[in-house]
């Protein structure tokens, strides 16, 4: 059934939050319910005003609208946090698609819901969905990673952290630093891994290249990309994953057998590979696992 148009907000009564997605390119690219949402909202809360009021603009909607961005952010979201209180619609929106994802809006998020206003969501365009259906990798199951370290140490330091993750990985990326990207993924993934670049999605020029990674970087080096990148790269092999269980199935019977209880043993493998404690210890108990804390499973 269709929503209807908002209330208008009585004195005294809870304001609403609407987390509106917008364009991430193509302005044609919003939700009918989006622009009435828009254009029925008290105030829109925005990036940069400049770019949202061309939106705005190209859709016939007059609304005044206010700076938040990362370095307002905190200062801002307790400011519009008031205004929710008071009883304000606002909407949240970023330059281009989904708000909070890799987009400043999770303190407001957060402060609306403890002030007990409603937060609703207005679902649309978004550059990792967008960009995973038309990889051509496995979407059953999918990690979203975010922005690429710009440093080269932190960076590397992220691909080794996921190497062994059986989950197709979905980064951001700006087109300047893609050569370098690649040339680490290729390294840490290895030159063989499936992966693809998706770039100017719903824009003029769009553009998907599919290949391995040391296909991608040796086709990409050549060229001089402009904009942000969406990069995506097939999960580590089944058996690569396996080989790390039975890995740490190993490690934590040395620890055990070495006379560290297996909370210990746990805790410290957690630590050197990043996994949950509690699934480390969880694993090792189903396998009958006994170390000097006494715990041991039955095999049920």
């Amino acid at each position: 059934m269709r929503a209807g148009p908002m209330k208008p907000s009585g004195e005294g009564a809870r304001g609403e939050l609407f987390v509106v997605a917008t364009p991430i390119g193509n302005l044609e690219d919003i939700t009918l319910r989006a622009i009435r949402v828009l254009g029925e909202v008290d105030l829109v809360a925005c990036e940069d005003t400049r770019h949202t009021a061309h939106l705005l603009a190209a859709h016939g909607i007059r609304k005044p609208t206010i700076s938040y961005f990362e370095h307002n952010e905190e200062r801002r979201a307790a400011e519009l946090v008031e205004r929710l209180r008071a009883g304000a619609k606002i909407a949240l929106v970023s330059d281009a698609g989904t708000p909070t994802i890799s987009d400043p809006g999770y303190r407001l998020v957060r402060g609306a819901i403890e002030a007990g206003c409603r937060v609703v969501a207005i679902p649309g365009a978004s550059a990792v969905t967008a960009a995973l259906s038309i990889a051509g990798l496995p979407t059953d199951r999918f990690a979203f990673e975010g922005f690429v370290p710009a440093r080269a140490a932190a960076r590397n330091a992220a691909f080794a952290a996921l190497v062994s993750e059986p989950r197709t990985m979905v980064f951001f990326e700006a087109a300047r630093r893609l050569d370098d990207t690649l040339a680490a993924m290729a390294a840490g993934f290895g030159v063989d891994r499936p992966a693809a670049i998706v770039r100017e999605i719903s824009k003029t020029f769009e553009e998907t290249i599919r290949g391995t990674l040391g296909e991608l970087r040796d086709q990409l080096s050549r060229r001089e990309l402009k904009g942000e990148v969406v990069a995506i790269v097939q999960g580590a092999p089944v058996s690569a994953a396996k080989r790390d269980v039975v890995g740490e199935r190993m490690t934590v019977e040395m620890l055990t057998d070495a006379g560290l209880g297996l909370k210990q043993a746990s805790d410290l493998i957690a630590r050197l590979t990043g996994r949950s404690r509690r699934e480390i210890y969880q694993a090792a108990l189903r396998r009958g696992g006994r170390g000097r804390d006494g715990f041991e499973s039955d095999g049920s």
